[in-house]
């Protein structure tokens, strides 16, 4: 009888070792499996972000690209409606010539035209 109450404890033994063991195993398992996924979040959030700045960064381009456009449309516009005949051109050169002789002179001892 002595024997098979030995083997039984022997049995026990050998059981609560193989339990212990898979119970580490499975904490070694759930641990490597949170860092792999909290490795795979990180990746994936900084992917996003990669793509985020980009995404902002191409349609920042094309934001500047389009306000060149704009504003080189809108230089040919004006130059295209600002016309100026001979008369118009040489009254206005008059005009400048006459402002920069006058500089720093009073106005009534500037000669009119």
């Amino acid at each position: 009888m002595r024997d098979v109450i030995q083997k039984m404890l022997a049995a026990e033994a050998e059981a609560k070792r193989i339990v212990d063991e898979s119970l580490a195993e499975a904490e070694r398992i759930r641990t490597a499996a949170r860092r792999e996924a909290q490795q795979a979040t990180e990746r994936v959030r900084q992917e996003t972000r990669d793509e985020a700045e980009a995404l902002v960064a191409e349609a920042e381009a094309d934001a500047q690209r389009e306000k060149e456009d704009r504003l080189r449309r809108a230089a040919e516009a004006i130059e295209s409606e600002l016309t100026m005949d001979e008369d118009t051109r040489r009254r206005a050169v008059e005009a400048v010539v006459r402002c920069v002789r006058s500089a720093g002179r009073p106005p009534e001892a500037v000669p009119s035209p």
